[in-house]
């Protein structure tokens, strides 16, 4: 993606999401990149979206979506590593508790896409209905584990944009996987994928420029320490562009 107009990322994205005016301010959003290397090689979790969604329709994607505002209130067993809090306010005006609730999200993403509860077993009460099920199956929702990979800012000229940070964490990282999958009909079907080999899947190009992301950083970083490289995708002067934070 790096170094692409905007014209020529219209172009490539335009069975991807639909074009028009939108927000102007994207909203913030989390990705769950979860990996398993248990079997000798790095397995990818991706979902299809179901075809009738106006964005990424029928694509292969990360568990994901946006940053409610009562994810800042949930409690979790364990917090965000420091070098990682720092990372995701690097840049910006977001301080720890909007860095949390960001964070917070990914992990109830993941729940509600893909039926995975990541955090600890313990006892875990909580009033609010999107987090029941780890109060049933008594985990305790936890941060700890997560590292900050990515961060893209969806172009101007779509109907949504947003403002995601993707995160990665580990299979053995998830305390529960409940057998019927999460609540919500987002995905239609969650496989897992070798990584080398997903970015030959139906991906939206933001994907696969993660997935190719991801392959570098655990190059280098097989164990994904905290406070690694970030690369940031976004649109600067008509012109896409990749920095590090």
């Amino acid at each position: 993606m790096e170094g692409l107009t905007r014209t020529e990322l219209d172009k490539a994205e335009s069975r991807d999401a639909a074009l028009g005016k939108g927000p102007l301010r994207p909203r913030d959003a989390a990705t769950l990149v979860l990996l398993d290397r248990s079997g000798g090689q790095t397995m990818v979790l991706m979902g299809r979206r179901h075809a009738r969604h106006v964005f990424m329709p029928g694509k292969f994607v990360f568990p994901g979506g946006r940053t409610d505002p009562a994810d800042s209130r949930v409690p979790v067993a364990e917090g965000l590593h420091p070098a990682e809090q720092e990372k995701i306010a690097k840049g910006t005006r977001i301080g720890p508790a909007r860095a949390r609730a960001i964070a917070v999200s990914a992990v109830r993403e993941a729940y509600e896409e893909a039926g995975l509860l990541i955090g600890r077993r313990g006892r875990f009460e909580t009033m609010k209905p999107d987090w029941q099920s780890f109060a049933e199956h008594g985990v305790q929702p936890s941060l700890g584990c997560l590292r900050f990979v990515a961060r893209a800012i969806t172009p101007p000229g779509r109907v949504r944009r947003f403002d995601t940070r993707f995160f990665a964490c580990w299979r053995s990282d998830v305390a529960v996987v409940l057998p019927d999958g999460g609540p919500t009909d987002e995905l239609q079907e969650i496989v897992w994928l070798p990584l080398a080999e997903a970015r030959s899947a139906d991906l939206p190009v933001i994907t696969r420029t993660i997935v190719g992301e991801i392959e570098k950083r655990l190059d280098g970083d097989p164990g994904l320490e905290p406070g690694g490289p970030v690369p940031f995708f976004r649109m600067v002067h008509n012109r896409f562009v990749r920095d590090i934070l």
